[in-house]
């Protein structure tokens, strides 16, 4: 992914009625990785580089993995 590319979203999951995605944003100084809730901006964080910001979007997929979201298909 180059740097100022189109948001780009990461992957998405349900539980339920629920849904989250998480979407990243690439920069020239930074990265940033939101996550949505049914919508809703959850959390966003900034990152010096896209990898540490995708490996970061992963950790999140792993926790609400383990706490019962599936991937959406």
């Amino acid at each position: 992914m180059a740097n100022d590319a189109e948001p780009a979203t990461l992957w998405r999951l349900r539980r339920g009625s629920s849904h989250a995605h998480a979407t990243i944003f690439a920069g020239p100084e930074q990265t940033t990785v939101a996550w949505f809730v049914d919508g809703r901006m959850d959390r966003v964080e900034n990152y010096e580089t896209i990898d540490l910001a995708i490996a970061r979007a992963d950790e999140v997929r792993g926790v609400l993995t383990r706490d019962g979201w599936v991937e959406q298909e």
